[in-house]
C-alpha cells in the first residue's frame, strides 16, 4: 500500500480503466500510475514525481482551480452572473 506524497494518507483503492491504472488515496489523490510498476517503483514515482522535491503538480492544480472558480464558469456561477452549463 503506497502513501500520498503530500499528506501521508493511506491508499485506499487501485483501478483500471481502459488500460490506465489510479490510485486513490483517502485524502481523494488520484494518481495515474503505470500498470507494470513494483511496489517500489511506485514509491520511487510518487517521491520523485509529486514530494517536496518534485513537480509542482498542487501548485498547478490550485492555480487552475482558483481561476476557475474567479474568472471562469465557476466564478461566473457562484457570484449569479450566468446559469449553469446545461441549464435552461
Amino acid at each position: 500500500m503506497a502513501s500520498c506524497p503530500f499528506c501521508g494518507a493511506s491508499e485506499t483503492d487501485r483501478f483500471e480503466i481502459e488500460g490506465h491504472r489510479f490510485l486513490v488515496f483517502a485524502c481523494t489523490f488520484s494518481p495515474e500510475v503505470d500498470s507494470s510498476w513494483s511496489e517500489e517503483e511506485l514509491r520511487l514515482h510518487l517521491a520523485t514525481d509529486f514530494g517536496p522535491s518534485g513537480t509542482r503538480y498542487f501548485r498547478g492544480m490550485c492555480d487552475r482551480l482558483h481561476l476557475y472558480v474567479t474568472a471562469g464558469e465557476g466564478g461566473r456561477v457562484l457570484r449569479g452572473d450566468a446559469p449553469p452549463s446545461g441549464s435552461a
